[in-house]
């Protein structure tokens, strides 16, 4: 598949992306990346309903309207307003720091995108195709917009999920509503107006991580509606002299930013994280459990280095050694989970439980990160990372890894089934997963938002 820019030099970048995707259909793309939508589809209905009950959940869930037609708030029984339902499911589907990444912007894109289509989906007839297909197209759109606005300078003060996704969210959600190509252009742009996120969370122990993408997908949403109600915006908000570029990555925006070139998608850089932690603590607690396998105990460790990519250890909370006032604190640090890592044997939840264990504030004291500069020069393309463990016997262990390895689609799908079984049943949840698979055949998208909720059988049947 190849989608090409129309229009002269003069056409607002907004514009050139809008036109080069309203006329794109589901076959224009190749079945793997059909295939990686589905499963990005799974894993973050996953992350939604295994978050459902953490405290930030509740609190989302809290503030939102009931509203008789609304859309479904996933794991609950629940239906609000579109945008609160998007707020709601955003901040659970990124409840367990567990949601898809795509590291050259930065972000999370699926975390917004999804709670945002979903809830349209139960406002507006949309098949399963055009639900897909918007998601690839807010992916593509939210990832290269990032991979040129994002650096590790900007990275530090503003979370780059809050600055970008919202634009791609926009874009897919005005392809699936059939707006023309001046009310998507203006649904980019409202959405632009929205761009937030600060990164001093790490540093204080704020919660309010939880809630960047459930801003941005209750935005996206707005501003769709806004344009499709006539709204008028910029066209010119992202290379404008007071636009998105100016105002954030304090320079001129490229000339161009081409959707889909070569007919790749951005979508295929994506990669689901195995671990509920940081993306950039990923790759280095996989090493790390790959020395547990020569480890008797930790018992042992006199002395740890970590080797990174520079982007991994100057994002904010990365390398913080403690102490910790929260479970998210530790989720973002490297030293924390490759040391909990070591100490357990594992990377699971249960790893960010108990901050004060003393041997892993023993192992903390003894951590070293680095930036490496093969690593760093290798990134974004390989997010690698290297775990030394020095030993009291004079024994070193080294484990190397060039990237980060990726939850697979048959762990993905474990994770979905045991998180939505124990949510919404496993008939239901089965069915879910069914008809996730079948998307793209489905009339009616609502019924995969639908399903994800606790009504009565009668409810679901009349989705169908």
């Amino acid at each position: 598949m190849s989608i090409g820019l129309s229009g002269s030099g003069e056409t607002s970048l907004a514009r050139q992306m809008a036109r080069s995707v309203l006329a794109v259909r589901l076959p224009d793309f190749d079945a793997e990346v059909i295939a990686k939508a589905k499963i990005c589809l799974l894993d973050f209905l996953s992350c939604a309903f295994e978050a459902s009950d953490h405290p930030w959940s509740r609190q989302a869930i809290a503030t939102a309207y009931a509203a008789n037609n609304g859309s479904t708030i996933i794991g609950t029984g629940l239906l609000a307003n579109p945008g609160d339902a998007a707020f709601a499911n955003a901040v659970m589907g990124h409840g367990l720091v567990r949601e898809d990444m795509h590291a050259a912007s930065i972000s999370h894109h699926g975390v917004v995108i999804w709670p945002t289509l979903l809830a349209l989906s139960e406002q507006t007839a949309l098949s399963g195709a055009a639900l897909l297909a918007a998601a690839i197209i807010g992916y593509e759109t939210g990832a290269r917009i990032g991979r040129a606005l994002m650096t590790s300078d900007l990275a530090r003060l503003h979370r780059p999920t809050g600055l970008v996704a919202p634009l791609g969210a926009a874009l897919g959600a005005s392809y699936a509503r059939g707006l023309t190509e001046g009310a998507a252009t203006s649904a980019m742009a409202i959405a632009a107006n929205t761009s937030s996120g600060l990164n001093e969370w790490p540093q204080s122990g704020g919660s309010e991580m939880y809630f960047h993408p459930g801003f941005a997908a209750a935005n996206a949403v707005r501003a769709v509606q806004l344009a499709a109600a006539g709204a008028i915006a910029s066209e010119t908000i992202i290379e404008g002299e007071a636009g998105l570029f100016a105002a954030y990555g304090r320079k001129p925006a490229p000339d161009r930013i081409e959707l889909f070139p070569g007919g790749e998608a951005e979508l295929m850089a994506v990669y689901n994280k195995p671990a509920p932690a940081c993306n950039f603590a990923q790759t280095a607690s996989q090493a790390a459990l790959r020395v547990t396998y020569q480890l008797a105990g930790s018992d042992e460790i006199e002395a740890i280095a970590i080797r990174a990519p520079q982007a991994a250890v100057r994002y904010p909370g990365c390398d913080s050694k403690g102490p910790y006032r929260n479970a998210l604190q530790a989720k973002m640090s490297i030293p924390f989970s490759v040391v909990s890592t070591l100490v357990r044997g594992e990377i699971e939840e249960d790893n960010y439980i108990q901050l004060d264990d003393p041997e892993i504030a023993r192992l903390l004291a003894l951590t070293d990160l680095q930036t490496d500069p093969g690593f760093t020069a290798a990134f974004p393309a390989r997010q690698g990372a290297e775990v030394i463990v020095h030993l009291r016997q004079g024994k070193t262990i080294r484990q190397r890894l060039a990237d980060v390895i990726p939850a697979s689609p048959a762990q993905i799908r474990t994770r979905f089934r045991d998180a939505a079984g124990r949510s919404i049943g496993q008939d239901r949840a089965k069915r879910l997963e069914h008809l996730v698979d079948a998307c793209d055949s489905l009339p009616n998208a609502r019924v995969i938002a639908a399903h994800c909720r606790q009504p009565s059988e009668q409810t679901v049947r009349s989705a169908l």
